[in-house]
């Protein structure tokens, strides 16, 4: 389930990858290059003149709302928001139609203190325009295409632009409203290279880490370690299985922590590769179900032996931070799915199928040990009832085996039950209690407590006896003056026993 889990992760990923292309042809001018950029399925197309360093671009985006804005532009400086001289296509509000205005992204805009007023560019830009896919008849609707093309005048030797695209909702008159602020719209920036065509690692890596930690983490943290809590939870009341539970249960979760701690890591590494990127929730869910994982490690350093008395102590401590574990890793794994925008992708499906199957599968076991338990708890009524006899062990009663030597001393006849080894006589006393503990084992091995019911000559000699040997105990009379012909009850709870 955990390869069709990543395979479905995969290709969701690589379906948004090829939904998203890249044209040189517009239906104005034809671009020498073109480029598919990384989010917002967008896409640019340029023509780098190198003789007089001038750059003609053209850059493909959609509107996500009638009254929203698609916004493109570049940062001299650095490669983030901040700082960025953009072009900004929206509906104007008087007439509806599709208009360009220039802005300068400065620190106020991220803190949302004033409204987004256009200004002038202090960049060499030479003209600027912007169309909607399909010419005049075209109409802005939500996934409406639009071109914005821009005629720019570069510094000499330099030829690497910090792209910067995002788009939003809906315009407040004609200041552009905030984003949304989804992993693709945080990270809509792109360096490239307009001589060679080349984008910086750094982006590509981003995009890689980043598929690389869902995975990890998916696997270890929502697959692996609910896995190893049922093992320990179901198999440790398996007796044939002895010590076997505590090493398989081991053995899952230590490998899943290790691995869990790797997309930890990987996770660390990714906040500082996007200082402008914070996923709040994410992030804590992230650290604490960690924290809670590297103590349940840690605590197998200070696990008491059974006979101390701090172990049930120990044992609440481990059951409670395990599970308060993999419920967080379990709710952290579907707040991942959202922050990477995977919320209807088949990965997500097939991670609900895997976790399905195993929430099945405890429904199943929880319902057998529970029927287990109850059956446990009928007969052990039955004991102290008396209806049925206990274990072997005890003070001031023969073994089970010792009983069957001792019958077949006290008759020549073959005992139907062992063996004779030859030693002593049986006293009336111990032939009787023997006869009793003989008929309680047949029922128990009918492993039906209707079986004194079922058969009525299996139930008057219980009960007869019963009574006889009750009686003889009150009177302290010897077993021979109260049963004339024990010979004849052994024979008929011998066919009794052949019978059922």
């Amino acid at each position: 389930m955990s390869l069709l889990f990543f395979f479905f992760l995969y290709t969701s990923h690589l379906r948004v990858v090829l939904s998203s292309h890249c044209s040189t042809i517009t239906a104005t001018k034809t671009f020498q290059k073109c480029m598919t950029l990384p989010t917002q399925q967008a896409s640019l197309a340029w023509t780098f003149h190198a003789h007089n360093a001038t750059l003609d671009l053209c850059f493909f985006g959609t509107f996500i709302s009638p009254s929203g804005w698609v916004g493109w532009g570049i940062n001299p400086s650095s490669p983030e928001m901040t700082g960025t001289r953009a072009l900004v296509a929206f509906p104007d509000p008087n007439s509806g139609q599709l208009v360009l205005l220039p802005y300068i992204l400065d620190p106020t805009v991220k803190l949302q203190k004033s409204p987004l007023l256009s200004r002038p560019l202090d960049i060499n830009l030479i003209s600027s325009s912007a169309t909607l896919y399909g010419g005049k008849m075209a109409t802005i609707h939500n996934g409406a295409s639009v071109q914005i093309f821009a005629t720019l005048k570069l510094s000499p030797n330099k030829t690497k632009i910090h792209h910067v695209w995002n788009r939003g909702l809906y315009v407040q008159g004609y200041s552009p409203t905030i984003h949304p602020t989804t992993s693709n719209d945080l990270s809509s920036i792109a360096t490239i290279d307009v001589m060679s065509g080349s984008t910086a690692a750094q982006h590509s890596n981003i995009k890689t880490l980043r598929m690389v930690h869902g995975i990890i983490n998916a696997v270890a943290w929502g697959v692996l370690l609910p896995i190893g809590a049922v093992t320990a939870r179901y198999l440790r009341h398996i007796q044939a299985l002895g010590p076997s539970w505590f090493y398989a249960h081991s053995g899952i979760q230590l490998p899943a922590f290790f691995l869990g701690t790797v997309g930890f890591g990987i996770g660390i590494r990714l906040g500082d590769l996007s200082p402008g990127v914070v996923y709040g929730l994410h992030r804590k869910l992230g650290f604490t179900a960690f924290c809670l994982g590297a103590l349940q490690t840690l605590a197998l350093l200070f696990r008491p032996k059974t006979t101390n008395k701090f172990r049930k102590y120990w044992k609440s401590y481990h059951h409670f931070v395990g599970y308060a574990c993999v419920v967080l890793g379990v709710v952290n794994v579907f707040q991942g799915f959202e922050v990477m925008g995977e919320g209807r992708s088949y990965a997500k499906l097939a991670y609900c199928l895997c976790l399905s199957t195993l929430i099945g599968v405890c429904i199943a076991l929880e319902v057998n040990s529970w029927v287990i338990f109850c059956r446990k708890s009928k007969e052990e009524k039955l004991r102290r009832e008396g209806l049925i006899g206990g274990s072997d062990k005890g003070s001031g009663n023969h073994s089970f085996k010792n009983k069957i030597r001792l019958c077949q001393e006290w008759d020549s006849n073959p005992c139907p039950f062992g063996p004779v080894p030859e030693t002593g006589a049986l006293d009336q006393l111990g032939h009787l209690d023997f006869v009793v503990d003989v008929l309680q084992r047949i029922i128990l091995k009918k492993k039906s407590t209707t079986a004194l019911t079922k058969n009525k000559k299996l139930a008057v000699i219980l009960v007869l006896l019963y009574s006889i040997n009750s009686h003889r105990r009150r009177q302290h009379q010897p077993s021979s003056a109260a049963v004339p012909s024990l010979i004849g009850v052994r024979s008929t709870i011998y066919n009794l026993q052949q019978n059922l």
